[in-house]
């Protein structure tokens, strides 16, 4: 037996430097995509759920179905909004500690991929929302619209910015109810709308402690949103005061409208307490300067999780075991 030549000890052709490099960039292209499309956020359109599940069409599969559809819809509009957003504020973004990080601010995505992702993402929204009728696809076209409109216009305007922001929950949870063609109660719609107010406004205020806390730093304004300079703390400790007690009235006149009805349950307004100390102990963790990462807020607070399991715990067994 001879011993092979070093052209034949060769098993297999090693690929060429282009294709690897190819490959590379195909897995650093998909990955920034990915980055760009912020699956971190997507939790955020469960609220989508909420009017269906306060409603009582969680024991209903063609509901819920319809529902979890409008979801999909909905986290493929949030998609096309945080595209068109981050490529608007690429240039301020490249001079913020964390968000210079983003995918076309870093200069790991080019404009073009993520405005045809912002197209794609869009009319996979409305493709999905029309499977349910048109009051659904009037909900998501109104939260492209008002979204577009915030970017483009009104994310440097005092108010507007922090109405539009919240708005844009509010249509979450009207999505839900067109969905799943749900008749909901006007208090239902507005603690939806000050909830959101209150998550708005406890995140400015947060951003707006950050932008103080060095007033001599050269780049202290570029970092953050240029609106913040128009919002003194004390409106803004106003608009959170507003926005909780709002929330918790309306929350209390919908737990209560059934009194005296077949459908009252004891255990309803119950809730009304649990969902108080979580309101409050919200308000607390915002004036101690938390609140621009909400769901942070939310999730590493003790507190704020018992009153929700608590809350959450009543309000299931008030309407679907009794």
């Amino acid at each position: 037996m001879t011993a092979p030549t070093a052209r034949t000890a060769v098993a297999a052709p090693q690929p060429s430097s282009r294709t690897a490099a190819g490959g590379s960039r195909d897995r650093s292209v998909g990955r920034a995509l990915l980055d760009l499309a912020r699956p971190g956020q997507w939790h955020k359109n469960v609220l989508v759920l909420g009017a269906p599940v306060a409603g009582g069409l969680l024991r209903d599969p063609a509901a819920m179905g319809r529902a979890a559809v409008m979801v999909a819809a909905f986290v493929a509009a949030s998609v096309a909004v945080y595209a068109t957003n981050d490529v608007r504020d690429a240039d301020l973004d490249r001079l913020h500690p964390r968000k210079r990080h983003r995918p076309v601010a870093s200069g790991r995505l080019r404009s073009r991929w993520a405005i045809t992702l912002s197209v794609t993402a869009a009319a996979v929204a409305l493709g999905l929302s029309g499977l349910l009728g048109a009051p659904s696809v009037l909900v998501v076209a109104a939260y492209l619209a008002s979204s577009l409109a915030y970017a483009f216009w009104f994310k440097h305007v005092a108010v507007l910015d922090i109405v539009l922001v919240a708005g844009g929950f509010a249509l979450r949870a009207l999505g839900g109810a067109a969905a799943t063609h749900l008749a909901v109660s006007n208090w239902f719609l507005l603690v939806t709308l000050f909830g959101s107010l209150c998550l708005v406004a406890g995140k400015r205020s947060a951003e707006g402690r950050g932008a103080d806390a060095a007033p001599g730093h050269p780049a202290a304004a570029a970092v953050t949103r240029p609106v913040l300079a128009q919002y003194p703390t004390a409106w803004l400790q106003q608009v959170l005061t507003l926005a909780l007690t709002g929330c918790f009235v309306a929350y209390a006149m919908w737990a209560f409208q059934y009194v005296g009805t077949d459908v009252f349950h004891p255990l309803l307004a119950a809730s009304v307490v649990p969902f108080l100390i979580g309101v409050l102990r919200y308000g607390l963790l915002v004036s101690q300067g938390d609140g621009e990462e909400p769901e942070r807020v939310v999730l590493r607070d003790r507190t704020l999780l018992a009153a929700g399991a608590v809350w959450a715990g009543t309000v299931v067994i008030s309407l679907y075991l009794t």
